[in-house]
């Protein structure tokens, strides 16, 4: 027994040093990796000297910053304005600042590559890093002292890892850079991507980051970048300055970079069928402001049209075709785009509204900025102002729906406004169209809501939510709707224009416009957008006492109901309480609502307009070769053309085949009685 008590011991002592340096190992990495924070003291933060923040005049340049304490960048103006039109001019054509952008009070330390920062970069590197970095501190920033953080910047992360494609043992890998003020610093205005091979001639002036851009795939050619770095600021042309790098970003995908950046070739991750899409690395020279959609307004003769977009699902790779009836089909995000340039040739909208699901999410828009760079760019390149909702599939990208409202605010031409952050969901707004005369009056309202995504769900084994059960409007967001509609004043029915009878044939009234008959005091026709159609939309239709016939016209019933289970009562609490008088009825069972039509997506080959209780809830159709379909049924979309003022509202369809179909009046002269 003490034979055997002894052995015990013995072998206890035999594992305390190898039990002891494990324990100690996993000690060191909780401290290195987790507790340990460096944080600097009060001599760091008060140390004087000469500031990367601080714009250093120097002789040659001192009276012309001492007259321009600061760069302001104009942003031009967007949906209100004042008229202050110079005679002959249309007022919307007069776009004044708003706000301006004090360009030198923007951070230098930290990477928002919408900031339109006008200073530009002083030096490059690349890390690749076994842990996310921004858990760990200053452990993965690249080598500095404080000399070189006081002259050149503070390191900056761009973060966005360029090993995301690949797998966890390739680990991350960020660019960095560091970013002055100083009139005196170098600064950088060439980017090349250069194989192990290569090098730049003549090599004056350019510097090489040593680690590769495709550190840690296993196989992958290394690729390097070599920066030039230029003049300083101050001996730098206007013309110099506009070269300058101000940003660095990477893209995601074949498609074209975010508004202002240019691609540098070639990828840093190479594209795998199937596996991985080329990932590049992008660059902005100088400042770019997207230009503003200017207020909308109706044409001098009355009349302003809507094109509704609805269910791009669009991805980071150039998409996949679905129930298509050509063949051979490929990169459907790229055929829809070229479709959709077809048909806003021939309509010719005055605004396009993409009623929701732009990214297809389901695990293919992984990166939601190189998907929301391309869905609007056939609208944007026409110069067209735009709205856009979101769908159920915008919140499956891995991105709070509010960063992409920002990102959507961003771009060209965009009208998009994440709403009030007391009320439930992200996009309830509302846009006005005002008239083209001098008075400027409000014609038509258009609101937009936030129809969720989904309200029930689990999460499955490997952590992925699996949704159950559809999102709803919620009673915020009536309370919401209701007070913006009591917010809005009745104008004089119907309208006529400002001057017209000193105008002579300028405001001459067409054949088919309304006379200025029976008019009343109402607020304008309003039209409403959102995702998810209302348990309402499969109720059924007026009935026209005439034929007996419902008031529905286009497909339907060729898929089940897209409506939620839940209901806070919109229609009845909401739609049906927003008179569009309180004094006029057009009769005692249907007063005139303030909203004629509803506007919905989410049902790709439902494209009918049913009139509920008299108000029209139309589906847009499916317009995208990239979302599901039916073969035989050609994509489309919907088209709604106000006239007279606002007194009409007019749609149809528009197919693939350039065919129009089911036009009809939804409200106005030729709708159907109430």
């Amino acid at each position: 027994m003490a034979y055997s008590f002894f052995r015990f011991l013995r072998s206890i002592r035999s594992t305390c040093a190898p039990v002891a340096a494990i324990i100690g190992f996993s000690c060191l990495l909780t401290f290195t990796f987790i507790l340990y924070q460096p944080t600097y003291g009060p001599g760091i933060s008060q140390r004087l000297g000469w500031q990367s923040w601080d714009v250093i005049a120097l002789d040659k340049v001192a009276s012309t910053l001492s007259n321009n304490a600061s760069t302001s960048i104009d942003i031009g103006q967007g949906q209100d304005a004042s008229n202050d039109a110079p005679e002959g001019t249309d007022w919307w054509d007069v776009l004044k600042p708003q706000e301006s952008v004090d360009s030198a009070s923007l951070p230098l330390d930290v990477w928002a590559p919408l900031l339109p920062h006008d200073t530009g970069l002083s030096e490059i590197s690349v890390v690749r890093c076994m842990v996310r970095p921004d858990t760990v501190g200053d452990l993965c920033l690249p080598d500095t002292t404080p000399e070189k953080d006081s002259i050149k910047g503070n390191w900056v992360r761009v973060e966005r890892n360029m090993n995301y494609e690949n797998s966890y043992l390739s680990g991350y890998l960020h660019t960095y850079y560091r970013r002055t003020r100083r009139q005196d610093v170098n600064l950088i205005t060439k980017i090349h991507l250069l194989e192990a091979h290569e090098e730049p001639t003549p090599l004056d002036g350019w510097t090489k980051v040593e680690t590769s851009l495709r550190a840690g795939v296993y196989g992958a050619p290394p690729l390097f970048l070599w920066y030039y770095t230029g003049k300083t600021m101050m001996d730098s042309s206007a013309e110099e300055r506009s070269q300058i790098i101000t940003e660095i970003d990477m893209h995601f995908g074949n498609d074209d970079p975010w508004y202002g950046f240019e691609k540098l070739k070639p990828p840093t991750t190479l594209a795998s069928p199937g596996k991985k899409e080329n990932a590049f690395m992008t660059i902005r020279r100088g400042v770019h402001i997207p230009p503003r959609a200017p207020p909308l307004h109706f044409s001098h003769d009355g009349r302003f049209k809507i094109m509704q977009i609805a269910d791009l699902h669009y991805s980071v790779s150039v998409g996949d075709c679905r129930e298509v009836s050509f063949s051979p089909c490929t990169a459907s995000d790229n055929l829809t785009n070229t479709l959709l340039g077809k048909m806003l040739d021939a309509e010719k909208p005055d605004l396009v509204v993409f009623t929701g699901d732009q990214l297809n999410g389901q695990g293919t828009s992984w990166d939601p900025k190189s998907v929301l760079a391309k869905f609007a760019k056939a609208v944007t390149q026409r110069r067209i102002p735009w709205a856009a909702i979101f769908g159920n599939h915008d919140s499956e990208v891995g991105l709070e729906r509010l960063e992409q409202m920002k990102l959507m605010q961003a771009m060209p031409y965009s009208l998009v406004d994440p709403g009030p952050k007391d009320v439930r969901g992200v996009g309830n707004y509302v846009l006005k169209v005002k008239s083209a005369d001098a008075s400027m009056t409000h014609l038509l309202t258009l609101y937009f809501l936030d129809s969720g995504s989904y309200a029930e769900g689990y999460y499955n084994f490997w952590g992925i939510f699996k949704p159950t059960a559809y999102d709803w409007i919620r009673q915020d967001q009536i309370d919401w709707f209701l007070q913006e509609s009591a917010s809005i004043r009745p104008i004089e029915r119907p309208f006529t224009p400002d001057g017209a009878k000193d105008l002579g044939g300028i405001w001459q009234r067409q054949s088919d416009q309304l006379t200025p008959q029976n008019r009343k005091l109402a607020k304008p026709n309003a039209m409403m957008f959102f995702h998810m159609p209302l348990q309402e939309a499969y109720s059924p239709a007026d009935i026209d006492p005439s034929t007996k016939r419902p008031y529905d016209i286009g497909s339907k019933g060729t898929e089940r109901p897209g409506s939620a289970k839940g209901n806070d009562g919109f229609f009845e609490k909401g739609l049906l309480k927003a008179m569009e008088s309180d004094h006029v009825m057009q009769n005692a069972q249907h007063p005139a609502t303030e909203v004629k039509v509803v506007a919905n997506g989410h049902c790709h080959i439902t494209e009918n307009c049913r009139r509920v209780k008299g108000i029209w809830q139309c589906f847009g159709g499916g317009g995208s070769y990239s979302g599901y379909g039916k073969v035989g049924f050609d994509r489309r979309f919907r088209i709604y053309q106000i006239e007279n003022f606002g007194e009409t509202i007019r749609t149809w369809k528009r197919t693939e085949e350039d065919n129009v179909v089911d036009e009809q009046v939804l409200a106005g002269r030729g709708a159907p009685a109430l």
